[in-house]
């Protein structure tokens, strides 16, 4: 089942590209329906409907096909996907066909009935957003009035289910203040992980632009999210954030530390940008990308098998050998690691293999 990755430029470090066979993650828009209209949302879901979902049917033969591939966490998202009929049968069939099964909610629709339900369709974890350390803040950032309280009721509920939850934030220039907040509640909750997501600006996120934090905030607080390593039990990630790992190695190496990072399970670390590489994305239509932010048709389900588009698209081909990587992505000493977001690279230039545009390192001088 190995297809050899082909190379567009033949060069010499063949090391430096990856065979496509690695696939860890797939997010899953099972639909673009939702119950909120939040202001960074990269679907600018709204309340539907939306034609062209892929069916029941059709969602089997999906995951049957992703399995073709590897076992690799799939993440039920959307939208709100606790507003799909079917979506306890497609988490049961993937969890029948050893897949870890995860979902992605806003938790307001996280009753005690909707609980339970995940966790004996084999849901292994959750994640919620708090993108506010406070009802006034979150609610805000959400777009509707009690979102806060809906999730904390949710986050109750997942608890009394047994049920494994991380907290996500999605980083602006708003909440910036109130990340130390956000993990600190989280801890108090009993969140296993807190993962920080930087804002990429497509859908909805476009619009507010003058919320993303500039290039030196955004090391800032990678920094300081490299420190609260230390300091608590939860799960660290950062995700859009491939610099982190860049960080990573700089802040283990002056503190005279071996470079390990876990590279299993839903809170793995092992590279920046995976898109592509590691992960991709799949819209409610079956529209294959290599994530949800870079908006670049790489395959349809409904037309071709998953294992064809996973293994032979053209752009994943690309974005799998870091010797195409352009401007100082391209001459950086950590472009293995880090790679640069493909997506803010391409929001800002149309081209998605370009610089990333938010970052403040300078590579090292390269032959």
């Amino acid at each position: 089942m190995h297809h050899p990755l082909h190379h567009p430029h033949n060069g010499n470090a063949p090391q430096e590209a990856s065979t496509g066979d690695d696939l860890r993650l797939v997010a899953w828009e099972t639909t673009r329906n939702c119950n909120l209209a939040c202001v960074h949302c990269r679907a600018s879901a709204t309340c539907g409907p939306y034609t062209g979902e892929l069916d029941t049917p059709a969602a089997f033969r999906l995951l049957d096909q992703i399995a073709e591939v590897g076992k690799p966490i799939i993440i039920l998202t959307g939208g709100e996907p606790l507003l799909r009929p079917d979506i306890f049968d497609i988490a049961n069939y993937g969890t029948q066909k050893d897949l870890r099964m995860v979902m992605a909610v806003n938790g307001m629709l996280v009753t005690e009935q909707m609980a339970d339900k995940m966790a004996k369709a084999g849901i292994q974890r959750i994640s919620i957003s708090l993108d506010g350390a406070t009802a006034a803040s979150h609610d805000a950032f959400r777009g509707v009035d009690g979102a806060f309280d809906g999730a904390l009721r949710g986050i109750a509920n997942a608890k009394a289910a047994g049920l494994a939850f991380q907290i996500n934030t999605t980083i602006t220039k708003n909440n910036l203040q109130q990340i130390p907040s956000i993990l600190k509640l989280a801890e108090e909750l009993g969140a296993v992980a807190h993962h920080i997501f930087l804002l990429v600006p497509t859908g909805r996120g476009k619009y507010i632009l003058d919320q993303a934090i500039d290039s030196r905030e955004y090391e800032e607080t990678l920094n300081w999210f490299y420190d609260q390593r230390k300091k608590t039990k939860l799960q660290l990630k950062a995700t859009c954030a491939p610099h982190y790992h860049r960080i990573l190695r700089q802040r283990a190496k002056a503190e005279g530390l071996a470079v390990t990072f876990q590279t299993h399970g839903l809170d793995a670390v092992t590279r920046g940008c995976l898109a592509g590489s590691g992960f991709c994305f799949i819209s409610h239509r079956g529209i294959v990308q290599p994530c949800g932010f870079l908006d670049l048709n790489c395959g349809d389900v409904t037309r071709q098998s998953f294992a064809e588009i996973w293994r032979q698209s053209p752009n994943f081909l690309k974005l799998r050998d870091v010797r195409q990587l352009k401007g100082k992505c391209g001459r950086c000493e950590y472009r293995r690691v880090c790679g640069g977001c493909r997506a803010r690279a391409y929001e800002a230039s149309d081209d998605f293999l370009a610089a990333e545009p938010l970052c403040q390192y300078e590579p090292a001088a390269r032959e």
